[in-house]
């Protein structure tokens, strides 16, 4: 019979492939839309009304975050207060599309306003699946 050491509470294993395999997809979906971002930004100024002064902090703020995204999912252990900040990050994210949306400071049109829409639900997705993978990870000691 083996004896394994319990997990340590501020850190999730290896074992949790759910939260790790979640995260690794949020980090490469997020790079590629920022650098389609940065690379496509004028030209999606007018079907969507994205002005172009937009979608350059956009994708380069989004490539920042998909770098982070891959460094925590490549933690040996993934430190639960990061997984928790990723969680959160995607909330607020999701929820700040919806509010510009809604405060109509972006000349977005239809096309744009789904654009944002389907952004928003996209990221909230991710929150879902991060935190599922969360509390999916072995119990904490």
């Amino acid at each position: 019979m083996t004896t394994t050491l319990p997990t340590p509470a501020a850190a999730i294993t290896m074992g949790s492939n759910f939260l790790r395999t979640a995260l690794r997809v949020d980090g490469w979906s997020t790079g590629t839309f920022g650098a389609a971002l940065l690379a496509a930004g004028p030209l999606l100024r007018d079907p969507l009304g994205l002005p172009s002064h937009w979608s350059i902090p956009f994708g380069v703020a989004m490539l920042g975050g998909a770098a982070a995204l891959l460094l925590i999912a490549g933690y040996p252990e993934i430190p639960r207060r990061l997984a928790i900040t990723v969680i959160a990050a995607n909330a607020t994210s999701a929820a700040a599309m919806l509010a510009l949306i809604a405060s109509g400071a972006l000349p977005l049109t239809t096309w744009g306003v789904a654009f944002m829409l389907i952004g928003a639900a996209v990221v909230a997705a991710f929150a879902e699946l991060e935190y599922l993978g969360l509390r999916r990870a072995p119990a904490q000691t």
